[in-house]
């Protein structure tokens, strides 16, 4: 099921990105809510806030890099069975993968979604940059919620239901079995 999520994150944000780049005289700064929300066309060189700006192979090694590692611990949360863990995994490896993308086919990613929260001009992001920050999130959430268990503790010693603990037959009123 994680792997269907990661494909429709990542089919969303290269479509999205494609019909506001196709439109870009149309989508250089659409209003859609008066002083909150545009549609901004923007070529990102960088990363968040550009940083960065023009160091794309750079961006992309870390990206494929941070990709790998992601992939390992979602094997390893897929192991364990810890579902809120492996899914923060799926969101953050689409967003970095679907920038990563627009960085290695483009030179630049494909921003578009611009913000004006209580006057603030927030950065203009995409789809994959919304995926990877509630990713974030749910992974802060996830380690917040881990209970603090012991190293080494097997799946069978923390589940009470598999205990191989033998069971003391019990005693009648005289103290024999």
């Amino acid at each position: 099921m994680e792997w269907i999520l990661l494909i429709l994150i990542l089919v969303a944000d290269q479509i999205s990105k494609y019909v506001i780049a196709a439109n870009a005289a149309h989508f250089a700064n659409l209003e859609i809510i008066p002083g909150f929300f545009y549609l901004t066309y923007v070529k990102n060189t960088g990363a968040a806030w550009s940083m960065l700006a023009g160091k794309r192979v750079l961006l992309s090694l870390i990206a494929a890099a941070a990709i790998a590692g992601m992939l390992w611990f979602l094997q390893k949360a897929r192991k364990e069975r810890n579902y809120l863990t492996m899914y923060a995994l799926v969101l953050m490896i689409a967003g970095a993968a679907g920038n990563l993308i627009d960085r290695l086919m483009l030179g630049y990613v494909r921003d578009f979604l611009h913000f004006f929260p209580f006057g603030y001009d927030f950065p203009v992001f995409n789809v994959a940059d919304m995926s990877l920050c509630i990713g974030v999130g749910l992974l802060i959430l996830s380690t917040v919620l881990e209970k603090d268990e012991p190293e080494g503790t097997s799946e069978k010693q923390k589940r009470p239901e598999f205990s191989e603990k033998v069971m003391e037959p019990e005693k009648n009123r005289t103290g024999v079995e």
